[in-house]
């Protein structure tokens, strides 16, 4: 047979790999453009999966509360109760949370907090059951203190992403960026869905679907163990409270949760007072809505600066920004008016929270992460519980316009802190953006 002349060479030979090649490779040069920063932190294997897991669990944070107190009050007729059996539970939490967070370093995630959250579950479903059949009142305490064992989803949520980032310090500001702007969706959601699961079916509706809600997303999201941070049985490191740095930080932790109980409970009455107290939900959803754009903004940029000489400029902003809901108040008398206001200064509340949960990442030893980030969430819960109390006495001796100088000086509070750590470790090392040693 005759061999083909170089004339008579074909200029490519098409065969089933050229087809597959020519096929796909429009579509390789499309994916080769530059990914958005949200787009390149759920391309990475598995995130997508316990993201999705994480926010059905963390839904209900913003539901029990609210549910508890509709459930009490609507059936023994006593906000007073209803109050006390909640600050049991808050106070609780402060107490247990930080040791279930410990454990979960200690043996991981999986193991710890279902069974956890199985507690916990038990603990809202004996309340269900006793304000159902009419227990007695010391039975509503006991019950809801059982719940203290929730785990802190969003920590190991955050935990997650430090370990599948390591060493990433842009790409772990968008996860943190994000997880702050879930915590706000969440917990402007939270209190609308309990409102209208209690107001439309019964008052359990909303314990009872919270339960449900929060023991699935625990198991989707303890389910996924690719992205879980490996359990550090051996913890040598100084506890997260004894890091350097750390107590000052979880200081301003507490004076920025005194910003949001504060006004809470302060908008709340101004919306009474105006005759329009159901409204105050939608007014307080537009703050959390301001807070939940800016942290997703805020992760999609690159800030300048370290985490810790940033922080005292988002307090500043925030103090600024809190001055408006005040002015709103003693200058309009308006809630439509108020309602922007409140969506203006909602807006300085995610770049604060998630610089400063930058910084408790970055101060606490390798290894106790989940324990350092609950140590945060129970400043931010007992800083709640006092701006609540602070704001509550001023509306009750002054006027609700007064109350809203609560979350300024909450603000300003936490500013001045900040600024002491900038001015005593500003030239030490004690106090740098560098992780713990192992």
């Amino acid at each position: 047979m005759p061999q083909p002349t170089s004339r008579d060479t074909p200029l490519f030979t098409v065969t089933a790999d050229t087809l597959v090649a020519v096929d796909f490779a429009p579509r390789t040069r499309r994916d080769s453009r530059p990914k958005g920063p949200y787009r390149r932190l759920f391309a990475l294997p598995g995130t997508r999966a316990f993201t999705a897991g994480n926010l059905i669990a963390r839904l209900p944070m913003g539901m029990f509360s609210v549910s508890a107190v509709v459930m009490i009050a609507g059936t023994r007729g006593s906000y007073a109760l209803a109050g006390a059996v909640t600050a049991t539970g808050l106070a609780a939490s402060a107490v247990v949370a930080p040791w279930i967070a410990r454990l979960v370093d200690r043996h991981g995630q999986a193991r710890v907090a279902l069974p956890a959250t199985v507690l916990a579950v038990l603990g809202s479903l004996s309340l269900l059951l006793c304000v159902r059949h009419g227990a007695p009142d010391w039975t509503l305490f006991a019950s809801y203190a059982a719940t203290a064992t929730t785990p802190n989803t969003g920590g190991m949520s955050r935990a997650r992403w430090a370990h599948l980032l390591k060493g990433d310090a842009e790409a772990l500001h968008t996860a943190n960026s994000f997880e702050q702007a879930a915590d706000e969706l969440c917990f402007m959601l939270g209190p609308v869905l309990a409102a209208f699961l209690c107001g439309t079916f019964f008052p359990e509706a909303g314990t009872l679907v919270g339960a449900v809600l929060l023991l699935t997303g625990v198991v989707l999201f303890t389910a996924q163990r690719s992205t879980e941070p490996p359990a550090g049985h051996r913890q040598t490191g100084r506890a997260p409270l004894r890091a350097p740095g750390m107590r000052p930080l979880l200081a301003v932790c507490l004076a920025t949760g005194a910003v949001f109980g504060s006004m809470e409970v302060v908008t709340i009455a101004f919306a009474d007072a105006q005759g329009h107290r159901t409204a105050a939900g939608a007014v307080l959803a537009l703050q959390a809505a301001g807070s939940c754009a800016a942290g997703l903004l805020y992760g999609a940029v690159r800030p300048a600066g370290s985490a810790r000489t940033r922080l005292p400029w988002c307090l500043a902003a925030m103090t600024a920004l809190m001055a408006l809901p005040l002015l709103a108040a003693a200058f309009t008398g308006s809630l439509l008016v108020l309602a922007g206001a409140l969506l203006l200064a909602g807006m300085a509340t995610a770049p604060t929270m998630v610089t400063t949960m930058t910084l408790v990442q970055r101060r606490t030893p390798a290894g106790r992460l989940n324990e350092g980030m609950t140590l945060a969430v129970t400043g931010l819960l007992g800083g709640i519980a006092c701006g609540s109390a602070a704001g509550g006495w001023t509306v009750e001796h002054l006027s609700p316009t007064a109350g809203y100088g609560v979350p300024v000086a909450a603000a300003a509070t936490a500013l001045l802190v900040s600024l002491t750590v900038l001015v005593l470790f500003g030239r030490s090392n004690r106090f740098t953006d560098s992780r713990a040693p192992h």
